[in-house]
Formats: structure tokens, sequence, C-alpha cells
């Protein structure tokens, strides 16, 4: 399988993990997106919608990131407990995966990209849905370590990617105790963390808004 894919995005990132926790590698494809990577005719022709992770699986191709996490559980899992067969409990995997990605990421995409993309100042309501987003996290995780049910599912993984990245920017998680605790657990239990936050740190300059 192919994954094309860039370290600093934290979904490729949350792909990365889940593939550890499966026991699976990757030929890994790296994508400069300063360069350009997927607007280039060989990379379109793959994905015209030019994303990334991008996955190659022996000439099937599928992108975004969430759909690729179920992707890979479904086909690599030995079991399901990374995402249950149980309708509810599935469907629970699947909501906390649609929150992280148009409410937590999208928060931390329209906070801190025009800052760190385009120069520009700090937006305090933009600041204000990064803290809603939290809080709403925050709710979820009462009383419970994991994201969605008692154990480990790929809505942790996506989810621990997307916090990270906000504590890569100095974003205090700590002020959100159950996210907090959740965090905690997460990176302890989450195969692939410490190569998760070593590619957090190496683009952590560029990501980071001017002072």
């Amino acid at each position: 399988m192919n994954l094309h894919y860039a370290p600093a995005s934290p979904p490729c990132r949350a792909v990365l993990m889940a593939a550890k926790a499966l026991g699976i590698e990757f030929n890994l494809k790296r994508i400069s997106l300063t360069a350009g990577d997927t607007l280039k005719p060989e990379f379109l022709a793959i994905n015209p919608q030019h994303t990334i992770p991008t996955l190659v699986d022996n000439g099937f191709v599928l992108w975004e990131s969430r759909a690729i996490l179920v992707y890979l559980v479904q086909k690599y899992g030995k079991d399901d407990s990374l995402y249950p067969k149980d309708l509810h409990q599935q469907a629970l995997v699947n909501q906390r995966l649609h929150f992280d990605c148009s409410v937590l990421m999208k928060s931390f995409t329209d906070y801190y990209v025009p800052q760190f993309r385009f120069k520009q100042p700090a937006d305090p309501e933009q600041y204000k849905k990064v803290e809603a987003a939290f809080g709403f996290l925050n709710t979820f995780l009462e009383n419970q370590l994991y994201a969605a049910g008692d154990l480990l599912t790929i809505a942790d993984i996506s989810l621990l990617a997307t916090v990270s990245t906000f504590e890569a920017m100095d974003f205090k998680i700590s002020e959100y105790p159950n996210v907090d605790k959740w965090y905690t657990n997460a990176k302890r239990v989450v195969p692939g963390w410490t190569e998760n936050w070593e590619s957090l740190l190496q683009v952590i300059s560029i990501m980071k808004p001017q002072q």
C-alpha cells in the first residue's frame, strides 16, 4: 500500500498511528505541500481533489483520513475493537470522527492557519470556537478514558492527532480536565504516539504563528 502523506498533517498522522495499531506498513510517499506536489499531474491523476492523506491499496484509491481509518480497520483489523460492529457503538465512533473533522479540527484551521500561513493577527472570535470545541470534547469525556465507549477506537486515534497539534501550538489543554486526563491516557496507549510527536516537533517552527 502506498500512502501519500505529509508529517505536518494531523489526518496523515492519524492514519500512521492506526497503521501502527494494526501492525501494517505503508510504502510512504512524502508530499511537500509548499512545493505544490498535490497539484502535479501525476498526483491529480490519483486524487483529483488533491488532498492528503491519499491511500493506494492494490489499485484502490481512497482519501479523507477518517474514511481511510475505517477502511483499514475493516480490512486489516484482527477484531472489531478499533471500530465496533455493534450498531450503537459504531455510530458513537462515527459521531466522534465527524466531530473531530467538522468541529475540532476546523476550529484549529480557522484560528491558527491564518496566523502562520497568512501572517494575520489572532482572531478572538475564532478562538472562542476553539474553546467551544474543547468544551464539547470535555463534556463527551466525562467519567471516561476513551472517546467512544470503554475501549480504544479509531476515534481516539483521530482525536489524538488533532489534540496533540493544539498542544504543539501551546494551547492549554490542562484547562479542560477531562480532555487532559484522556490525552494523558491516549499518549500512553495509542501505538505510534512517539512517532506522531516527533513529526510534530519537526514542523513546529512552521506551524507556530510569528510572534
